[in-house]
């Protein structure tokens, strides 16, 4: 099997769910953390048996024996810092969105390239227990011919305790977790974009991005597909209880999300009968040593996204094996830097589109 592979973790917020998967795993070793209070990087360092502790990112990247590093940082940093890591000889996991421009998801796409290092976003929505069943029925066949998939991420972020540039920020610039499920059972990409605006947020949120809308909703047109996708996001001054959703019409079976937590999803097998299901559990595709992460307590117990299904859905160590898989492998991760540019860029021209009223809006080409 070789050496572990030595990972450094930036970002001990959402990152603190990350750093003992990567403990564990039996294929890596957690090398390095880094956040910038000195104090409670001093705490989680003693806390997870880490001795090399940074407050400064530049540094940890100038550590020879490091191997990857796992960007949980706010969503402004991911750029740069993935930029920067890749250029440092690093392969890089980063949280989503990828960047916050087209031109800088365009930018990381060439640099990955001539990196010749592993990228991978870590897109929560494509490594939970739901979506590795659904992708199962549509791999045994069982689902048929998908002809329509629909997604929602609808979440209250109005109240208090969330960084600053959260507030007002346009749904449709964040769209990964509703969008991503449907791109990766239809396995295309999104060729362009139209998206309108609904209802209007309260002004002190508008003036922050110029954004008024409280709800967005897209219509995707894949490439090289008859399919069209249909995406909604809401953050603010929509009521809803929490959802990060999917469904899936297929000509032989038909998946829908669960409309209240708890309830569970339903299958419709004809056109009479439907009926809720159970979703297994997938920690039999993980090592053993990690195989508790998809079922245990989270890290972050405030947010409502971790709390649903045990850690966005037992996504967690999912992810983390993917990646530490295609360092071993060296081959493209299950969202490299083309995937993770279209669909961030998907979300970006969907935003441009509502500016515009509605119209249709191109995503850039991306090819590694």
């Amino acid at each position: 099997m070789g050496e572990r592979i030595k990972v450094g973790l930036v970002g001990m917020g959402f990152g603190a769910n990350f750093a003992p998967i990567f403990r564990d795993h039996p294929d890596s070793e957690l090398y390095a953390l880094c956040r910038r209070n000195a104090a409670e990087l001093e705490r989680s360092g003693k806390a997870l048996g880490v001795s090399r502790l940074y407050t400064d990112f530049a540094d940890m990247l100038s550590v020879k024996e490091l191997d990857a590093v796992l960007i949980m940082s706010p969503v402004a940093e991911h750029y740069a810092m993935a930029k920067a890591a890749l250029e440092a000889g690093k392969h890089v996991a980063a949280t989503v969105p990828m960047a916050e421009t087209k031109q800088e998801c365009l930018d990381l796409v060439e640099t990955r390239k001539k990196a010749g290092k592993i990228y991978m976003m870590f897109e929560t929505a494509v490594h939970t227990r739901t979506f590795l069943y659904v992708r199962e029925l549509r791999d045994t066949g069982k689902l048929g011919k998908i002809q329509f998939l629909r997604g929602s991420h609808q979440q209250n972020m109005s109240m208090p305790g969330w960084p600053d540039y959260w507030y007002g920020f346009p749904p449709m610039r964040y769209a990964t977790h509703a969008l991503s499920p449907l791109l990766a059972l239809a396995d295309r990409n999104v060729e362009s974009v139209t998206c309108y605006g609904s209802g209007t947020i309260r002004e002190e949120y508008v003036k922050r991005y110029n954004s008024p809308f409280a709800v967005q909703t897209a219509l995707l047109k894949l490439k090289d597909s008859d399919l069209v996708c249909e995406v909604t996001r809401s953050l603010f001054d929509t009521i809803r209880q929490f959802r990060e959703s999917f469904d899936v019409y297929a000509s032989k079976l038909s998946f829908e999300w669960e409309q209240i937590a708890g309830e569970g999803p339903v299958l419709h097998s004809n056109l009479e009968d439907a009926e809720r299901i159970p979703i297994p559990d997938y920690s039999h595709l993980l090592p053993p040593s990690v195989r508790a992460y998809s079922t245990g307590k989270v890290a972050d117990e405030g947010h409502a996204s971790s709390v649903q299904g045990g850690g966005h859905g037992g996504s967690y160590p999912h992810m983390v094996h993917e990646f530490l898989c295609a360092i071993r492998e060296n081959r493209n991760s299950a969202i490299d830097a083309d995937k993770a540019a279209n669909w961030t860029m998907a979300g970006i021209c969907a935003h441009e589109s509502a500016l515009r009223g509605g119209q249709k809006v191109p995503v850039p080409e991306t090819s590694l």
